[in-house]
């Protein structure tokens, strides 16, 4: 039995040698934790296990397959295309339950409540989106909306689009999300002048902006606690 070398630190790309059957009840003893991504990976696409560390290799981990469309994630030699088809199937599943934690009932306590639960769901969009979270009294998410898609700079977003669905529900507070399809989630000029206005907006609807919080790969950044709300 060899196990190839990890490549990265802190990664758990190794990948073993043994049959994809052994691999599986090796794993199924030990707990599915224990197989490593790249296991995992070729447990579900029953590729080569070159072949499933090239493709680590060349997106960049694990981090990097959920932006990855199917022709991206076949590009390469070693796979099918019955197993790159299998990849994208396991990529659009987890993609979707990323999407389904962020769903509403779920209580804010903090920006991380916020940054940690809708991070899986946004980090890997293509374009600029912004949602807003509608919370009751307790501060409980009792709606997520969509307002916007694409370019957000600029003049686009319009302060009665992020409030019209809190109006209309009578909600008590907002968090307004957006990401960074370029990874950093530093705020820019445009979203420390968003925030002001739509903070300026919540105390003129009596509906608070309780944070404003900016998603990339690397990581988010919440306004309220750079003092911007």
């Amino acid at each position: 039995m060899t196990a190839l070398p990890e490549l990265q630190s802190g990664g758990r790309i190794a990948v073993d040698r043994l049959a994809p059957r052994a691999v599986a009840r090796r794993s199924a003893r030990a707990g599915w934790e224990s197989a490593s991504d790249a296991e995992l990976l070729r447990l579900i696409t029953g590729g080569h296990p070159d072949a499933v560390l090239a493709l680590l290799e060349r997106s960049g981990g694990m981090a990097a397959l959920g932006g990855l469309s199917p022709a991206a994630l076949a590009d390469g030699p070693g796979f099918r295309p019955a197993q790159a088809d299998r990849l994208a199937w396991a990529v659009e599943l987890a993609r979707r339950l990323a999407n389904a934690r962020a769903q509403p009932g779920w209580r804010i306590r903090s920006p991380a409540d916020v940054g940690e639960r809708l991070r899986p769901a946004m980090r890997h969009l293509e374009q600029e989106e912004l949602r807003t979270l509608l919370l009751n009294t307790k501060n409980v998410v009792t709606s997520v909306q969509t307002v916007y898609v694409g370019n957000l700079a600029g003049s686009s977003v319009r302060v009665g689009e992020v409030f019209r669905d809190a109006v209309r529900s009578q909600a008590a507070a907002i968090v307004v999300v957006h990401n960074h399809p370029s990874g950093d989630p530093t705020p820019s000029a445009d979203d420390l002048r968003i925030t002001a206005e739509l903070a300026q907006a919540g105390r003129l609807l009596d509906i608070e902006l309780l944070d404003h919080v900016v998603i990339g790969a690397d990581g988010w950044v919440s306004l309220r606690s750079l003092g911007v709300t």
